[in-house]
């Protein structure tokens, strides 16, 4: 059985997704259902933070795809945290590494986020 867990958490560069567990057909339904609902202002950066992520098949990677197209379409940025070795090897291979900015840490992600200039 396909176990995911999902702790959001807000933060002053954006929210936080904290994956725990399998990422695949079964569960990635999930991570697609909390989007619509996820606030995000422009010229934030949305994180997700892979740390606790032991698998992640072709239908993970879809629903990181839509997380980027919800942040595109917010206006806002994305970044991956804390990817697992073994999967960050497929997504060098599928060339994910070149599309998601990727950090060790939520927090190295998070301190690097720039905030947006106020409107002159």
């Amino acid at each position: 059985m396909t176990y995911l867990a999902i702790h959001t958490r807000t933060t002053s560069a954006g929210p936080v997704l904290e994956l725990t567990g399998e990422l695949d057909h079964i569960s990635c339904s999930q991570v697609r259902d909390l989007l619509p609902g996820l606030v995000l202002q422009r010229g934030q950066q949305l994180v997700i933070d892979l740390t606790g992520v032991t698998f992640c098949d072709s239908s993970g990677i879809t629903a990181l795809i839509a997380a980027r197209n919800h942040a595109l379409a917010a206006h806002a940025g994305i970044a991956l945290a804390a990817v697992p070795h073994h999967i960050h090897r497929i997504f060098t291979v599928v060339g994910l590494d070149q599309v998601f900015a990727s950090y060790p840490t939520a927090e190295a992600a998070e301190a690097a986020w720039t905030p947006p200039a106020p409107p002159s």
